[in-house]
């Protein structure tokens, strides 16, 4: 009787300072993070997503994106992700402040999406890239995201947001490829993606 005791007592010790590592710890050191406000410029950093954005997260995150993608730019040290361009900075903790959830990401397939905002501020690259990835970026084996797009006919002019796209995922002649929601706010969510800004707990070199 005295042995199972031990060996009870002993699971719950043994639980007990898992809870305390892996819960309560971080919760105290981190999860009362406020955002930064810049003192010479007055941005609150990290800024927050607008509605469109927001809704692009969700996309992001139902498409699968980060099964091939992460969003955290190493320290230096364990990766050459600084020297890849890839930011201008590690990312810390506060910089998913905003993220439910935050996008961390499993592998990285294909690049690290922490700044793809500042490395591709253009949206016409971004729907380019979603509607036919191996013709944008050559060797990519990127799946297409066609699906968030629609091709219709030409009814006068081009629609102000058809997709200026390369042979062959050009439409035929009289039609145009225009993106639907969904590819707006997930391009939208890509665009904001930029945390090139300088904390205080992570400052740019």
């Amino acid at each position: 009787m005295n042995r199972m005791s031990v060996i009870i007592a002993g699971i719950f010790i043994t639980f007990f300072c898992s809870w305390i590592g892996l819960v309560a710890y971080p919760y105290l050191a981190l999860g009362r993070y406020l955002p930064f406000v810049d003192e010479d410029t007055g941005d609150i950093l990290p800024p927050p997503l607008s509605g469109l954005a927001e809704r692009g997260q969700q996309v992001y995150a139902s498409s699968g994106c980060i099964y091939c993608h992460s969003q955290q730019v190493r320290q230096i040290g364990y990766g050459s992700d600084l020297e890849r361009g890839w930011g201008a900075r590690p990312t810390v903790a506060r910089d998913y402040m905003r993220e439910r959830p935050a996008f961390l990401g499993t592998m990285r397939t294909g690049p690290d999406l922490s700044n793809i905002g500042a490395r591709q501020p253009s949206v016409m690259w971004h729907h380019q890239h979603l509607y036919q990835p191996a013709v944008v970026s050559p060797g990519s084996i990127m799946p297409s995201y066609r699906y968030l797009y629609q091709t219709q006919k030409i009814e006068g002019q081009m629609a102000a947001n058809a997709i200026n796209l390369l042979p062959p995922s050009a439409p035929p002649e009289g039609y145009e490829v225009v993106p639907t929601y969904d590819a707006e706010a997930l391009v939208a969510y890509l665009i904001s993606l930029n945390r090139n800004y300088p904390l205080p707990e992570s400052p740019e070199p």
